[in-house]
């Protein structure tokens, strides 16, 4: 509470503005690592994600057999030619998906099934999905994505400015590709609820972004010609006065989506919660991070090459006004 305490107050400044070098380089190296993770996924399984049998057809076959074991349940299905077999569970149930299967086949494994775990064939539920639905849905949620970036554009450049709606894009890719990346490295399988997921991720970085961003723009508005700081030594105390909001509220929403992951999926077997947990619990993590360490690092990089910020930065330098002016004034050579 006390570092809390005085952290609001301004007793004590992190400078997250000054160690942008150190953010971009965090940054990059997660990027590289996201995008060789699906790209590693692609060239060994054709796509850069896992995804769900809603986005590109097949089988699933779902039913109880609750003496059976994963690997049991897999040579079910590859035991009668199956090439491409995902086994989950799902409460009491084993769900198992596959590529897209002719009837026949679907009847041969569903027969298969009932002789190796001596069930009725009523209790073995089985769904076909077209390639072609599967298409529809990816196109439909690629729309939906752009759609909500699109907005998020508009919104911004009107309620702030065009620079604050640029940072915050840039923030919202940049939670989107690490993101995706430790979905291409995990294997997770990408679902609609994924998307929903990712979606909400977006809306998440957004308000975090939103909230900073409102900060920077009140005490940024009575800088002038006169003004004991710079763009950026302001920024930063903008962004020490949300610091705790923004820890607080990101704490606050990732403990049960924490909790859904890892007690969820592995003590109680919700196999089918983990695809929209996972998206959520590294989307709110990296979303907060984006939020402090590269929107507003960005925001200060753009701003400060305005000829009135440079004008401020170079007068405090010449006078002393510190180190952040004269990292300031230098910016612009």
């Amino acid at each position: 509470m006390g570092l809390g305490r005085r952290l609001y107050r301004g007793e004590i400044d992190v400078d997250f503005v000054g160690k942008q070098k150190l953010w971009y380089s965090l940054s990059g190296l997660l990027l590289v690592f996201s995008i060789a993770g699906l790209i590693f996924s692609a060239v060994n399984t054709g796509s850069p994600l896992n995804l769900g049998v809603e986005f590109k057809g097949g089988s699933v076959f779902s039913f109880k057999a609750p003496a059976a074991g994963i690997d049991e349940v897999r040579s079910t299905f590859t035991d009668e030619g199956v090439h491409q077999a995902i086994v989950q569970t799902a409460g009491d149930r084993w769900r198992v998906t596959t590529e897209t299967l002719p009837e026949a086949k679907v009847t041969q494994v569903q027969n298969a099934v009932v002789a190796d775990y001596k069930i009725p064939v009523s209790q073995v539920d089985i769904q076909s999905i077209g390639a072609s639905w599967g298409g529809e849905v990816s196109q439909k949620a690629l729309i939906g994505l752009g759609v909500f970036m699109l907005a998020i554009i508009l919104y911004l450049s009107m309620a702030f400015e065009p620079k604050m709606a640029l940072a915050a894009i840039v923030a919202l890719v940049h939670d989107l590709v690490i993101t995706a990346g430790v979905y291409a490295w995990s294997g997770f399988e990408v679902t609609p609820a994924t998307v929903l997921g990712f979606l909400t991720i977006l809306g998440y970085s957004l308000y975090d972004a939103v909230v900073v961003f409102d900060m920077i723009k009140e005490v940024t508005a009575k800088l002038g010609t006169t003004s004991k700081k710079t763009y950026t030594q302001a920024a930063n105390d903008a962004l020490n006065h949300t610091l705790i909001r923004s820890l607080n509220t990101s704490l606050v929403a990732i403990l049960p989506v924490a909790a859904i992951l890892f007690i969820g999926t592995t003590l109680l077997g919700a196999g089918t919660l983990k695809d929209l947990a996972l998206a959520l619990f590294v989307g709110m993590v990296v979303g907060t991070y984006s939020s402090l360490c590269v929107a507003t690092p960005l925001l200060v990089t753009l701003k400060e090459r305005e000829p009135k910020y440079q004008a401020i930065a170079r007068r405090l330098a010449s006078t002393g006004g510190g180190k952040g002016a004269k990292k300031a004034a230098a910016a612009k050579g």
